[in-house]
């Protein structure tokens, strides 16, 4: 199926950024957002009466730096953080995270390949640019999450993470859903990464569905196959809005 067919106007839809809507790059820095995209994300936002949400391991003010002017609900963090659609900001509590900086940033020193990027309440350690030592970042960035309580370890596409426990993406949509405009509608989630199996795990349990962008098993039940289709996916399920009723 298209989006074209599953967006009706009784829809949520819930998006991740990196690799889902944006291509991903080299350096969390460097991602390009094409020209149209913003355009394209306002429409679909009022298409379906304002229930489109960012779902993101980024902070909220980076995603609002790279779709300026534009400015969407966002859970930020894995969740840690989210804006609802009121402007509303919503902070989980967050645990030190001592030993992880220094496990991460002591690595990093050995290995300039490597990037330690802070957020709050999360420490993410990049290693797209020395993938060789994935091993080796997984290894250390565990034993530091052991020794820090109230912290788990996530792992995406080059990047290992420790986050708040109780923060996942599929808690951020379901906060999204007990809230105005999403509350009462069918969820969609979008996302790439294994970071995003909990969303669709959760959209699906809800009735709604989840769609994987990219190769790599996943529980999601509908999939794209770059950020790209789903760009032109988003554009022609606008073209085709005349034709939909809730």
């Amino acid at each position: 199926m298209t989006l074209a067919e599953i967006l009706y106007p009784s829809c949520a839809l819930f998006l991740d950024f990196d690799g889902t809507v944006v291509d991903i790059a080299p350096q969390p820095h460097a991602v390009h957002v094409p020209g149209p995209l913003i355009d394209v994300l306002r429409e679909v936002q009022r298409y379906l009466h304002g229930a489109v949400a960012i779902i993101s391991g980024r902070p909220i003010a980076q995603i609002d730096e790279f779709l300026q002017p534009l400015q969407l609900p966002v859970a930020g963090v894995h969740g840690t953080e989210r804006r609802s659609h009121d402007g509303d900001l919503h902070l989980l509590h967050t645990h030190p995270l001592d030993h992880v900086e220094e496990a991460a940033c002591n690595l990093a020193a050995q290995h300039p390949g490597l990037l330690v990027e802070n957020k709050r309440g999360s420490l993410a350690l990049h290693y797209r640019q020395a993938p060789e030592l994935e091993a080796q970042c997984v290894q250390a960035m565990q034993q530091a999450v052991d020794e820090s309580p109230g912290v788990t370890l996530l792992r995406g596409k080059m990047v290992v993470e420790a986050k708040p426990s109780g923060a996942s993406k599929g808690r951020a949509i379901e906060d999204f859903l007990a809230e105005p405009p999403f509350a009462g509608r069918r969820p969609v989630f979008i996302g790439d990464d294994v970071t995003d199996e909990v969303g669709f795990s959760t959209v699906q349990r809800l009735g709604g569905l989840g769609i994987k962008v990219g190769e790599g098993p996943s529980v999601a039940w509908q999939r794209l196959a770059h950020p790209a289709a789903l760009r032109e996916q988003l554009e022609a399920a606008l073209a085709a809005r005349v034709t939909r009723t809730a």
